[in-house]
């Protein structure tokens, strides 16, 4: 294994945004962010100011690229004015690009990111931005950038450069396979996933399925990913990769800084009447119709908020929310995190429940019949206004006896849930990392972790 390090050097930092550069072929940003890493540390005097980003931006976007992910390299170089022209050599020769990829790559040269592109990149997490906008802003911080295709890469890259990540973040140590290995079947001990998962947790989480034996650390396309350990520091995504033991000869491996597991997307209060296609964010609010469950497993019911917004809502069979949502009772006060689906001929407009917190759960009261007052079973009515009978000791009330109002027992519980892990996105907090958020705002240097960075 040999490890990356380079001296200190004094310079503007460059930052370098990355994105679509993938597709269902194979590629993958974060590897084309990988070649250029150790391409900037094998060739240029280059010092690393932050660990690569790995930005999942707004997943409800219909042409977004598999994970959504954009990368922003920080760095520091002596040569920095031709930056770009050598990372777009490295495109080229390495190919670096897939096909049917919309590329976007953004470079730009300052110690602090223009608050017009933190606001843009904030936007990118939960809402739908241009393309146009991306190069206006561009082209107003003198910011040099490559496209091809359709222009829309330009907005991940945009969007990486201006996510500083100074709230809540996680860490994923990916491993690379050699060429010659994608598309073909990634061989994996799952018991040793089992056992890291179990000496690490809580500080790595979705590793492992416990419930659907299920191993989560590989993809399956043929993308030269080999695995991705995520955890709260490098140094802990690092030593559980060691501890894989992979018989496969890999590439190399890098470690990245990300909003992944942060629910990063989900941090913005919409009202129901204003919600648009395609947005993600949260809601405070009551269920107004008592959910139904659906062909497929789907449970299916409207929510307002207190302004009067009404909306349908749904919770899909595979989070393993159903058996909490079907529970509800029209006046419970919930929040939920969700996207919002585009309307269809066949369906409106519907919130996709990402997670659900069930605030109170509303008193539910039921009119039966009166007690005999023999042997406390629950009595007959005889019809209307002709009293009430027992059906085991067949004494008769009075006739003015009344049907009694008593409170039904509710099945849920108020508390939050969030899917089963198989069915979490990359932006998906886990339940137990509530609680474990991170804040840099006070940290005015990042200390890279020695190995964040390896050729194997």
């Amino acid at each position: 294994m040999q490890v990356y390090t380079k001296s200190s050097v004094k310079s503007p930092i460059v930052h370098v945004g990355l994105d679509d550069t993938d597709s269902t072929q194979g590629k993958c940003t974060t590897h084309a962010a990988y070649r250029i890493t150790q391409y900037l540390l094998d060739n240029e005097c280059t010092e690393f100011v932050d660990y690569p980003l790995l930005i999942r931006l707004n997943p409800n976007i219909p042409w977004k690229t598999r994970g959504n992910g954009a990368v922003c390299l920080r760095f520091r170089t002596a040569d920095h004015e031709d930056v770009l022209d050598r990372i777009m050599d490295l495109v080229h020769k390495e190919k670096l690009v897939a096909s049917g990829a919309n590329p976007g790559i953004a470079v730009y040269c300052g110690d602090s990111i223009p608050y017009s592109i933190q606001c843009f990149a904030r936007k990118a997490l939960y809402d739908v931005v241009s393309s146009r906008k991306a190069k206006e802003l561009a082209t107003r911080h003198q910011i040099r950038f490559f496209i091809d295709g359709n222009g829309q890469g330009l907005v991940g890259s945009m969007a990486a450069i201006g996510t500083l990540l100074r709230e809540d973040h996680t860490f994923e140590a990916v491993a690379y396979r050699k060429q010659e290995k994608c598309g073909t079947v990634r061989k994996l001990d799952s018991a040793q996933v089992v056992q890291y998962d179990a000496e690490t947790f809580p500080y790595t989480f979705n590793n492992y399925d416990k419930e659907h034996h299920r191993v989560l650390i590989l993809p399956h396309g043929p993308d030269p990913v080999f695995c991705g350990i995520r955890g709260e520091s490098a140094e802990i995504v690092c030593t559980a990769l060691r501890k894989l033991q992979i018989s496969e000869k890999l590439e190399g491996y890098m470690v990245f800084r990300t909003n992944q597991g942060t629910n990063q997307h989900l941090q913005n209060e919409m009202g129901l009447a204003d919600i648009k296609c395609y947005t993600a964010g949260f809601s405070q609010c009551k269920v107004d119709s008592r959910p139904i469950v659906i062909e497929g497993g789907h449970a299916m019911f409207s929510v307002r908020d207190n302004i009067g917004g009404v909306v349908n809502a749904a919770v899909y069979e595979p989070t393993d929310l159903v058996k909490i949502a079907s529970k509800l009772e029209v006046g419970d006060s919930i929040k939920i995190g969700f996207g919002v689906r585009k309307p269809s001929s066949k369906h409106l407009r519907i919130l996709n429940v990402e997670y659900l917190q069930v605030l109170e759960a509303k008193e539910i009261f039921e009119t039966v019949n009166p007690l005999c007052l023999t042997c406390k079973k629950r009595m007959k009515s005889e019809g209307t206004n002709k009293g009430f009978r027992c059906r085991k000791c067949g004494v008769r009330s009075i006739r003015d006896a009344k049907k009694i109002v008593i409170s039904r027992p509710r099945m849920v519980v108020t508390g939050l849930f969030v899917p089963t892990p198989r069915a979490h996105r990359h932006l998906t907090k886990p339940v137990h990392r509530y609680g474990m958020e991170k804040n840099l705002e006070s940290t005015p240097v990042i200390t890279l972790w020695p190995t964040w960075f390896s050729k194997l």
